[in-house]
């Protein structure tokens, strides 16, 4: 953080029975204020609290390669809407949409709104509530994830998200761990559970294992009682079957279609290839769901504009709905991370009982960004990159 100011507004704090002065706590210090400003910060009476206007942040001027990405100090923190959180973010992961956001994906979108600030999952303290918030407090420890189109993301010093897009920090694991989770494991959850609505004893069959969504899910569908056989990288299979995977097929060195045997109530597909499509719907059984992470939305977009591409993608997936369920019967869908509660609240009971994680291979502070996106770009690190803000 690099600048406090305060603001004449009514305390959350204040509003919940508490002192201003233990809701500075959550911000980490009033060491740049006067003996004067503190000691109306901490007078509850005023109703007077010091809050963040502006911090440290990753922009994203303009599409490119790692370089364009600039952390600029003073950048603008937003007043709240009534159901938002600022959070002091502690560790934010790097996802593929940020890398492939900054490359240009989505860019018929998120042109006009340059610059943005990317980033998707968060871990860190509650900083400042909303009027209308009621379940998170100032200081309490946090972790969660953004909408994929939110344009203001995580790579902040602080970071607003709405309250249904946030649940507390497991006391068991550290920022760093925390904000592997989120994005992924919702993106997993909505699939799994929201769309497909697996149950025990069901067979799951989940394509591409090894990255974090197709690891999350694994994990998801283990903890749901069902029997999951996965496809994954060689370096991935002992991962895999540690998480509770009863199979899981090295696909670079068998045939999938070989190794894997009898049909499965769904499929998450997290390649999204037209082979890996083909061999999924082909492993369904009849009322089966085939879900896959690469809807064709965004890239029909860039290709032809908001006003074709739109229409365009939506007519391929009626298309393709209607296909395979006149032809094989199952239910074939794009799926997309969003906001849910019910799923966020799951997915921190998982992680607080040691049955939901996401490895992290390297971390980097905040200020060596560019050094992390050109790491994943590269394929040097395969698995979790963590940038850290002290």
């Amino acid at each position: 953080m690099r600048f406090l100011r305060y603001r004449a507004i009514v305390s959350s704090s204040l509003r919940n029975g508490s002192s201003v002065g233990s809701s500075l706590g959550g911000l980490g210090g009033i060491h740049n204020l006067s003996h004067v400003e503190a000691a109306a910060a901490r007078t509850p009476s005023r109703g007077l609290r010091f809050v963040a206007t502006s911090c440290r942040a990753v922009m994203l001027p303009r599409f490119g390669g790692p370089e364009v990405l600039e952390l600029r100090d003073n950048v603008a923190v937003p007043d709240l809407k009534p159901n938002e959180v600022l959070v002091r973010a502690r560790a934010v992961s790097i996802n593929p949409l940020d890398t492939r956001m900054r490359s240009g994906y989505g860019r018929s979108i998120f042109q006009p709104l340059l610059p943005l600030i990317l980033g998707r999952d968060v871990s860190g303290e509650v900083a400042e509530v909303g009027a209308s918030v009621r379940s998170l407090r100032v200081g309490q420890e946090v972790f969660g994830a953004l909408h994929p189109t939110a344009v203001r993301g995580t790579y902040a010093e602080y970071a607003i998200l709405a309250e249904d897009e946030l649940t507390p920090k497991p006391d068991s694991i550290t920022h760093i761990e925390a904000s592997t989770i989120p994005f992924a494991a919702l993106t997993a959850w909505r699939a799994l559970k929201s769309t497909a609505r697996i149950i025990e004893g069901q067979r799951v069959l989940i394509i591409g294992g090894g990255g974090a969504v197709g690891f999350a899910a694994v994990q998801l569908a283990v903890a749901a009682g069902c029997h999951v056989l996965t496809t994954c990288g060689g370096q991935s299979v002992q991962q895999a079957l540690a998480a509770g995977a009863e199979q899981a097929v090295d696909y670079t060195k068998e045939d999938i279609e070989l190794a894997i045997k009898g049909k499965f109530d769904a499929v998450l597909d997290t390649i999204g290839a037209a082979e890996t499509e083909r061999i999924g719907i082909n492993f369904l059984r009849r009322g089966g769901h085939y879900m896959t992470l690469q809807g064709e939305t965004a890239s029909l977009a860039d290709r032809y504009g908001l006003v074709i591409g739109l229409p365009a993608a939506t007519a391929i997936l009626l298309k393709k709905q209607f296909q395979y369920r006149f032809s094989h019967g199952i239910e074939y869908g794009w799926t997309y991370m969003r906001a849910d509660s019910e799923g966020l609240n799951e997915i921190r009971l998982l992680s607080e009982a040691k049955k939901l994680h996401i490895p992290v291979d390297k971390t980097f502070p905040i200020t060596q960004v560019r050094e992390a996106h050109e790491a994943k770009d590269k394929r040097l690190v395969p698995g979790k990159v963590v940038l850290e803000l002290d």
